[in-house]
């Protein structure tokens, strides 16, 4: 099915978009389908819980965030092609939403009127055992994924995320690493097809949808190509038992030396460890001032070792993998894997970043920082209120170094030690509270600059940023359409030298760049998105 507008062009042009919007869907969708059961304006009772489910910022839940003015909530591929060919028709944009974890708000927030599309019940997972492969729904959350798989598997797993709320829509198309990214790469890495509803309504696969595009959405981002429904996943095979620990050293137990020295074994363990870091101030009462820094180790793993942190017997604990998803999600392993299943859980994560507002910033790190360098970090981090901030560092080597940088368009592989995302997280609400703790962030993000990438200074679109640059906004300062150059800024950050093909590919199958947002890969060609205006 090929959708054409010629149809819809009958509506008032002095009505609101939404309203002619809503008629539209009332004229296109199939007939057996009440738009009620899929259909949510601020009007109805419903609206306000459906919009703020899968609000996983505390930044964008306040009254004074834009909010859309429909949400659809589709559960046929058939309802996307229509809410698609209405929305070009009347000017609306779309966010297209599945498990609300955008560091921005992008998926479900907008300068201009917009609709969100949430794609939660599209989350059905098939898993074929036999030829370890998988289908889910681009709608489910990972926590929702690796539980299905457990129960049909002890030793089939998927390489994605840690926190089990992400939605594999979002998590796939920007790249996706988890625990096992040393050993497995990249959850993109490991997609073999997909289903995907273009700008003209055509649902296509990995074969009609042709390489190009199907390269694109594995770590470009799919929200700017089309909407995703369904992924295909090639499962990996791991043991049934996995061995895990967690050991935190202050500074006064050697924490600045360990993890300066982290830096040349981490990198160049077995592929089969991962041992990563969580670094924060904490209250001591022993420590001047009250606080200090606590490096945490944590790493699941098959072998080797690291002798200088004294990990003791009694520091491991052997697991099944998805009692190690369950550690790395901020759970206990003892509580039921049933829980990763739940969007809101009753149990809740101890992950900082599911409990706080929270600004974020990443960096790659090529060449080891030196003591002095950690020290200066250490100093700002002491500016934060106890568990307030922190720096979260994911080693790479093993898989990561040997696949090529343009083999998808996630670039960031051979030549990087190591990762550091860079969180500031603060309780209070307000504009006030916000701004500090945000004006922190990029203090601690200038001061990191001397020991990170450069040229460009790298980034991950999954960990959004729109300190990085912006695309302009189709609205009302007249500007409708973002140049090559100034989308640059920021893609050439996040995609390196990919960037370029991304751009050729969105031009190509999108020209007239009706799915777009703040970060969206732009098309050369690009006007208007509307077709009232083509």
């Amino acid at each position: 099915m090929i959708l054409s507008c010629n149809s819809c062009h009958a509506q008032s042009s002095h009505s609101p978009p939404q309203n002619d919007f809503l008629q539209c869907l009332s004229l296109h969708l199939p007939n057996n389908t009440g738009i009620s059961s899929v259909v949510y304006t601020p009007n109805d009772a419903s609206y306000l819980s459906i919009l703020l489910s899968s609000v996983r910022s505390l930044r964008f839940r306040s009254s004074s965030t834009p909010r859309p003015q429909v949400i659809v909530t589709p559960f046929e591929e058939s309802q996307i092609q229509t809410i698609i060919l209405c929305a070009r028709e009347n000017g609306m944009q779309i966010r297209i939403r599945s498990g609300g974890h955008d560091y921005e708000g992008l998926s479900y927030t907008s300068q201009v009127p917009f609709v969100v599309l949430d794609l939660f019940n599209f989350s059905e997972v098939a898993i074929d055992v036999d030829q370890k492969t998988a289908w889910v729904g681009a709608g489910a959350i990972i926590g929702q994924l690796y539980y299905r798989i457990s129960q049909t598997s002890k030793t089939l797993a998927f390489p994605a995320g840690a926190c089990p709320t992400v939605g594999v829509g979002g998590l796939f198309s920007g790249g996706g690493y988890g625990p096992m990214l040393r050993k497995f790469g990249l959850a993109a890495d490991n997609i073999i097809d997909a289903r995907i509803i273009d700008v003209n309504g055509r649902i296509l696969d990995r074969k009609s949808m042709g390489e190009d595009l199907f390269w694109a959405i594995r770590g470009g981002g799919g929200s700017s190509f089309g909407v995703i429904t369904a992924w295909k996943l090639k499962l990996v095979t791991v043991p049934e038992t996995l061995t895990i620990f967690s050991v935190g050293r202050t500074l006064e137990q050697n924490a600045t030396q360990l993890v300066h020295k982290w830096q040349y074994i981490a990198p160049n363990l077995d592929e089969d460890i991962l041992l990563s870091i969580s670094i924060g101030p904490v209250n001591s009462s022993g420590a001047a001032g009250g606080k200090t820094i606590q490096a945490n180790f944590n790493s699941v793993y098959l072998g080797g070792s690291f002798p200088e942190l004294g990990v003791r017997r009694e520091d491991c604990t052997e697991v099944s993998w998805i009692q190690s998803a369950l550690f790395f999600g901020g759970y206990s392993i003892q509580v039921s894997p049933e829980v990763v299943t739940s969007r809101n859980p009753e149990i809740r994560s101890t992950l900082p970043i599911t409990r706080y507002y929270f600004k974020a910033k990443l960096d790659y790190v090529q060449e080891p920082i030196s003591i002095k360098g950690f020290e200066g970090m250490w100093k700002l981090l002491l500016e934060r209120e106890a568990n307030m901030g922190e720096l979260l560092v994911v080693p790479y080597g093993g898989k990561m170094k040997e696949i090529s940088e343009t083999a998808l368009p996630f670039p960031h592989r051979a030549g990087n030690l190591y990762k550091i995302q860079q969180l500031a997280y603060w309780e209070e609400s307000g504009a006030v509270a916000s701004e500090r703790s945000i004006s922190w962030s990029r203090k601690l993000h200038d001061y990191m600059t001397p020991y990170v990438s450069k040229s460009p200074r790298a980034s991950y679109m999954n960990y959004r940023d729109l300190d990085l640059g912006v695309n302009n906004y189709n609205g009302g300062d007249g500007k409708t359409s973002t140049s090559y150059a100034q989308a640059s800024v920021w893609g050439l950050k996040y995609f390196k030298n990919n960037f370029k093909r991304l751009v050729q590919i969105k031009t190509k199958v999108d020209p007239t760049n009706f799915f777009r947002n703040e970060q969206s890969i732009p098309s050369l060609y690009s006007k208007s998105s509307s077709s009232k205006n083509n």
